[in-house]
């Protein structure tokens, strides 16, 4: 059955379209050896895909499946007349341990890297009938193992393979517990999860079932001694009887194979399924698992369940009639989902979670036998042997009934976990949401429908009708979340319809909050409170999610109209909309928010735009962000800081206006003139009559030229507001020293004009002279009669000043006396004067004597040339042609050969001439220019000697041997 909306029930076969029927999940298929066999099975075992049959020959083949042709052809040491034929084999999860049995009593160990199998002494005469395999394996021993024996003895050993004769292959054997009730059918041993010192041991007989669990004992060295007697020792049994069991009937027992590609704790599935053949059918259940061992079999047992023999169908005869009476079950297996059970000749699968009978196919004959039904506990293959033959029971996808089955069992989340695809998994999450709906459980249930192809309108209907608006909201949350992108449409009305009902619950509980705390005494407020702490995070968890499919128009106007201001400002944060944020904090002059928002933002037309309101209500600590962003360009910001600046009439000092600017200048080293401008116009329009801040900019400035600011805008602005001192500053870095002057003359400023008129320097004597005597006049002017004499000392700080130069502005009354201390001064220094003109005159009188009688000597220079002297060039007598002779060094050349020198080592102007006036001279002609360029050619040519004069000074770069030069004559 499966759940419906309408009563919690339809009719199952409503979900058999949505599984995968396309192929059987069980299949009985004949293996098809590769080799001929002279003789049958007696025995087989498989295990980790390892093949292990057992001849009635005595022979034993282990083949590996992954390469089915290598066979291993192994022999038991003795005939089958000394020692009986095989009768059981016992082969380890692993494939690494194989224990043989005989109808003698004769046991042999035949390890996987061995093909001798060797007795086992310790064993001998003990009809093996079980084994239970340490946990632990592969290991190179079989470690402490379980033996089951047909007496009902539980033996413990430990077995190791010895290529030593003497030697025997178990270190111990030890009889460590004994059933009442016949042999051991069934022996499993397990490690409990995170405690390696406790083991869980599952005992079957053909009556009971046991479980054992508990601490082992520990030795100093492994294989030294037994480790089970303790706990069979210490530890009761939880004892499962079976019911009216037959003695002659199977027994055995059957643990589920390792999960293929899960992990432990996966829905719905334990950490494995136990299974124990009885005579009146199977008992089986969950082997469940807890770090609590004391009930731990009573937890194990009372979740068991029985399959009747009953149950399965008779068969029929070869006439087609049914058989009069039933066999046993011969045989079990688990898988995954299921219990394989062989009886009279058949395959039957029966589905573990609610005893369906899934698969039932007549397999053998019946004068067949089967040796037995076998699990590879590994590789999840199930196998069934008879005398001759070899079939495999192929499982394909047997878990793909599971979600509906678990769906009927009204277990949801492993139904859902098990269902593939959409609509599997639709028709799990519609039959849970119907289910809690109806179970008033509207909540879970809006969570469940949200992942559900349930009709929208009728699940939002429902919610409605029902008055559950948390449910509505939590439903749309989740179908919101499904829809994909492309759907723009239905998101966008989804998500408006959320603004809504988050704004009415937000409503809602405020008013809770207010009329139960008045009303009601008993009315726990701090759980309301709670609750709309809870819905403001889901809210501001929505919009921050869902922000790119909520309409900001729309959405605003939906909050505005709830009163929600904390809910606007959150949206607003969620988009990044901080001109909004910004406006809001500013409409209701919350200045320390809103500068709290403008802290946090990059994007400078931000600043630029609400500058003007802050700048006036909180300057200092807007200033302060400003200064932390030097992105911005302070030229945007020239609005605000000078509408600040004409309501402001505080100290100049605390101008942030003025901060502001001085930090761009200073800091951030502004070049723009609208700065420096703002910064001037600030400084001159402050209405106190303290120049000092604006000087020093001027200073400043004036130290690094050219100024950053219009010097014409600067000087109106001084001029408008008085700044005399800026102004002469001004006039002077302009160079208008005469302007700069009269302006400070004109305010009374006598200093400050001294001051500048010394500033032309001795690069203009002149000019600085006219400015001091402007200054001399004011001076004098401004002194009395009886002050002349302080006037004239105060000018005697310019050095160019005579008192000629004075006397014009002295009045027509004053008294010579005042300054008659100045006249003679001047006239002895007048006189000073003199004598020394005199002096330089007779100077130079003398040596225009000297240069006369120089010139005189010139005219009577010369020089001697000896017979037979030569010329200092080519050697040859300097007399044979025209020839230049230097009277200083007495070195003769002819013309020609000095002519040549001289452009070798001239210069490319000089080179150039003389070639010029050589090429013009030799063309012939007479006259004036012929004597003019002859006298040229001579001054250039023999205007110094080449070995003595600047060319020779010239020579000392070049080498002594030259290219042209035998280099053998060098030779020592």
């Amino acid at each position: 059955m499966a759940l419906s909306s309408s009563g919690g029930y339809v009719a199952s076969s409503s979900l058999q379209d949505l599984g995968d029927s396309s192929l059987p999940i069980f299949n009985v298929e004949r293996v098809q050896l590769q080799f001929s066999i002279s003789s049958d099975f007696v025995a087989a075992q498989v295990a980790n895909n390892v093949l292990v049959l057992a001849l009635s020959t005595g022979r034993i083949l282990r083949i590996d499946l992954d390469s089915p042709a290598d066979i291993d052809d192994i022999d038991l040491p003795k005939k089958s007349s000394e020692i009986g034929l095989i009768r059981r084999l016992f082969l380890d999860p692993s494939a690494s341990h194989l224990v043989i049995t005989t109808t003698f009593g004769e046991n042999y160990y035949l390890h996987t890297q061995s093909k001798q199998p060797k007795p086992l002494s310790r064993l001998k005469g003990v009809t093996i009938e079980s084994i239970g395999w340490n946990p632990s394996l592969p290991t190179a021993s079989t470690r402490e193992i379980l033996v089951g024996a047909s007496d009902g003895n539980i033996y413990e050993t430990y077995i190791e393979q010895s290529n030593e004769f003497y030697r025997r292959e178990e270190k111990y054997l030890k009889s460590v517990y004994k059933i009442s009730d016949g042999s051991v059918t069934g022996l499993w041993v397990s490690i409990l999860e995170s405690r390696p010192d406790v083991r869980r041991i599952l005992v079957a007989s053909p009556n009971q079932l046991l479980h054992f669990a508990g601490r082992i004992g520990r030795h100093g060295q492994e294989g030294s001694g037994s480790i089970f007697t303790k706990l069979f020792e210490t530890e009761a049994p939880t004892v499962q009887e079976g019911t009216d069991n037959v003695s002659s009937a199977p027994s055995a027992l059957a643990i589920s194979p390792d999960p293929p590609n899960t992990s432990s704790g996966e829905v719905g599935l334990e950490d494995g399924t136990f299974a124990w053949l009885t005579g009146p059918g199977i008992m089986y259940g969950g082997l469940q698992s807890s770090t609590d061992v004391s009930n731990l079999g009573i937890r194990t047992f009372n979740n068991i369940k029985a399959f009747d023999r009953l149950k399965i169908p008779v068969s029929e005869n070869a006439s087609g009639r049914k058989r009069p009476k039933k066999d046993p079950i011969q045989g079990i297996a688990l898988t995954q989902w299921h219990i394989l059970a062989f009886v009279e000749g058949r395959i039957v699968a029966v589905n573990r979670l609610d005893d369906r009978i899934v698969y039932d196919q007549l397999v053998l004959d019946p004068s067949q036998n089967a040796i037995g039904l076998f699990a590879d506990q590994k590789k999840n293959t199930f196998w069934l042997f008879t005398k001759q033959e070899i079939f495999e029971i192929v499982v394909n996808d047997e878990e793909r009934d599971v979600w509906k089955i678990m769906l009927k069992d009204q277990k949801f989340d492993a139904a859902l976990h098990y269902a593939r695809g959409a609509t599997q998994k639709d028709a799990v999450a519609t039959a849970s949401g119907d289910f809690l709906a109806g179970k008033g459980q509207f909540l879970e249930a809006a969570a469940v429908y949200g992942k559900s192809s349930k009709a929208f309108e009728q699940v939002a209907l429902l919610f409605i009708d029902e008055g559950e608006q948390d449910a509505l909201r939590k439903y749309l949350l989740t179908k919101l979340a499904t829809f994909k992108r492309t759907f723009v449409m239905q998101r966008v009305m989804i998500a408006s319809w959320l603004t809504e009902i988050f704004m009415t619950k937000f409503n809602t509980l405020d008013d809770t909050i207010t009329t139960k705390a008045e009303l009601v005494a008993q009315t726990n407020t701090a759980e309301t409170k709670d609750e709309l702490a809870s819905v403001r995070a889901e809210f501001q968890d929505f919009i921050t999610r869902y922000k790119g499919d909520l309409d900001s128009k729309t959405t605003y106007e939906v909050i505005g109209s709830h009163g929600r201001e904390q809910e606007l400002l959150s949206y607003a944060t969620a988009i990044n909309d901080y001109n909004f944020i910004l406006s809001y904090w500013v409409q209701r002059e919350r200045w320390s928010e809103a500068l709290d928002v403008l802290k946090k933002q990059t994007d400078p037309s931000v600043y630029y735009k609400y500058s003007s309101v802050l700048m006036i209500h909180v300057p200092t600590e807007l200033v302060d962000i400003l200064m932390r962003h030097p992105d911005l360009n302070p030229r945007n910001l020239i609005p605000a800081l000078l509408n600040y600046t004409k309501d402001n009439a505080g100290p100049l000092s605390q101008n942030q206006a003025a901060r502001y600017l001085g930090f761009c200048i200073n800091q951030l080293h502004s070049t723009d003139a609208a700065i420096h401008n703002t910064l001037i116009s600030i400084y001159a329009s402050h209405p106190a009559p303290s120049e000092a801040a604006l000087l020093s900019y001027l200073s400043a400035q004036s130290s690094h030229p050219p100024p950053s600011y219009d010097a014409d805008f600067a000087l109106r602005l001084c001029i408008q507001h008085s700044r005399v001192q800026s102004c002469v500053h001004i006039y002077s870095l302009m160079g208008q020293y005469a302007s700069a002057v009269s302006l400070a003359l004109k305010h009374n400023e006598i200093d400050l004009a001294s001051i500048v008129a010394d500033r032309p320097a001795d690069a203009n004597p002149a000019l600085r002279k006219k400015l001091w005597l402007a200054v001399a006049k004011k001076v004098i002017s401004q002194q009395g009669t009886g002050s002349i004499k302080t006037a004239i000392d105060f000018l005697k700080r310019c050095d160019l000043l005579r008192i000629e130069d004075l006397i014009p502005f002295f009045p027509d009354f004053v008294v010579i006396d005042d300054f008659k201390d100045e006249i003679c001064a001047a006239l002895e220094s007048y006189s000073r004067h003199i004598d020394t003109l005199k002096t330089e005159m007779d100077e130079s009188a003398a040596t225009a004597e000297s240069i006369k009688d120089d010139i005189k000597r010139l005219d009577r220079r010369y020089a001697i040339v000896e017979p037979g002297e030569g010329c200092r060039v080519c050697a040859l007598p300097l007399l044979s042609r025209q020839f230049f002779v230097f009277p200083s060094c007495q070195h003769g050349f002819h013309s020609d050969c000095l002519g040549r020198k001289v452009v070798e080592r001239s210069g490319l102007t000089t080179r150039g001439r003389i070639r010029e006036l050589q090429a013009s001279i030799g063309r012939g002609g007479s006259g004036a220019r012929r004597e003019r360029e002859v006298r040229e050619l001579d001054g250039l040519v023999g205007k110094e000697c080449v070995l003595c004069n600047d060319f020779a000074i010239r020579l000392i770069e070049e080498p002594f041997i030259s290219d042209t030069d035998n280099k053998d004559e060098w030779a020592v």
